[in-house]
């Protein structure tokens, strides 16, 4: 698993015109899911996301995680973060997940960081979303569930 963080002040994604999910304070997490990926990818990454110190502190440094703060997430499936770019002008998405696979293992993630009390919002799995946010830093990570991202 793949995933994009964002340290935002807000942030929403929209599906035909509705909102469907809505943060204050937190992060904005992009999750593609490759070929191979299991549960315990997921589990891993939750764990990260959940305890990665990149909040500030009172005197401005990155000490406090997401639990912290209380913060929320909003959590968005983005199966592009698995495109491969190296071979012509079009990207090759073989290494994703089917959709039915990384389907289950996004909710599981969801449910993994619900189940130790974060607040999470989502997007519509499989949809044209729209997602803005307000990245505040900017504050950014790319997350490896293989290439030891382990807290």
């Amino acid at each position: 698993m793949k995933a994009v963080i964002q340290r935002v002040t807000a942030a929403s994604v929209t599906v035909g015109g509705a909102t469907v999910g809505t943060i204050g304070p937190g992060l904005v997490v992009l999750l593609g899911i490759a070929k191979g990926d299991g549960e315990s990818d997921g589990r891993l990454l939750a764990e990260k996301i959940r305890t990665l110190r990149i909040f500030s502190d009172d005197q401005g440094k990155m000490n406090r995680s997401l639990v912290d703060v209380g913060g929320s997430v909003l959590l968005v499936s983005q199966f592009t973060l698995l495109g491969r770019t190296s071979a012509g002008r079009r990207p090759s998405f073989d290494d994703a997940a089917p959709p039915d696979v990384a389907a289950r293992l996004y909710e599981q993630v969801a449910a993994e960081l619900r189940g130790q009390g974060t607040r999470v919002e989502t997007g519509r799995f499989g949809a044209h979303m729209q997602v803005d946010l307000r990245n505040d830093g900017p504050v950014t990570f790319v997350l490896d569930s293989r290439q030891g991202s382990a807290p």
